[in-house]
């Protein structure tokens, strides 16, 4: 059995289409989760290459280093967290990456920090201002609705952090025709 980590893979759909590029190429996967395969099969340095090289054509990327490796076990944590169970933790980040990951979180924060540039907070804040962002688009919850959902303590304290990561108030954006999200592999 193989374990391959893989770069930028946030959603469902990459799921979908990682699995796409192992079907046309013959590899059989055991599961796929975000961030990572695991195959039946060893690989050969030929067929990893060839893998690898699928993956980059779709926007993906193999990782071998054990930090980065680590770096997109948290991403896929907290997306997860995010953007599939709406923050629906009963216990604090920090705690559930911890012991999801099995690391002290003071070794997790540290390694994230100095190689993504941002805190482990920061990050998680910015994603969930994308999910705030996505359903305000869709236009289906209201405000106060939305801070529920993610498990804001107040509307106001949602406003404020939306404000302060937007520069726009949540109703402006609601507003404004062009709303620029980003995508989830580029927070």
């Amino acid at each position: 059995m193989t374990s391959l980590f893989v770069k930028n893979m946030v959603c469902h759909r990459c799921i979908m289409v990682v699995q796409s590029q192992l079907d046309k190429l013959g590899v059989v996967a055991k599961s796929i989760v975000l961030g990572e395969v695991t195959l039946e099969e060893e690989l050969t340095a030929d067929k990893k290459a060839l893998i690898g090289a699928a993956f980059k054509e779709v926007g993906f990327e193999l990782i071998d280093d054990k930090n980065s490796r680590m770096i997109e076990k948290i991403k896929g944590v907290i997306i997860r967290l995010v953007h599939q169970e709406n923050c629906a933790v009963k216990t604090n980040l920090s705690d559930l990456l911890s012991g999801e990951l099995h690391y002290e979180y003071h070794s997790l924060s540290n390694l994230f920090s100095e190689v993504e540039g941002i805190t482990i907070e920061k990050y998680f804040i910015a994603q969930k201002i994308e999910r705030v962002k996505e359903l305000l688009v869709y236009n289906e919850l209201s405000l106060s609705e939305i801070s529920d959902k993610l498990h804001y303590s107040s509307v106001a304290y949602l406003s404020s952090q939306f404000k302060k990561v937007t520069g726009l108030t949540p109703s402006h954006f609601k507003q404004i025709k062009e709303n620029k999200r980003k995508p989830l592999d580029s927070l």
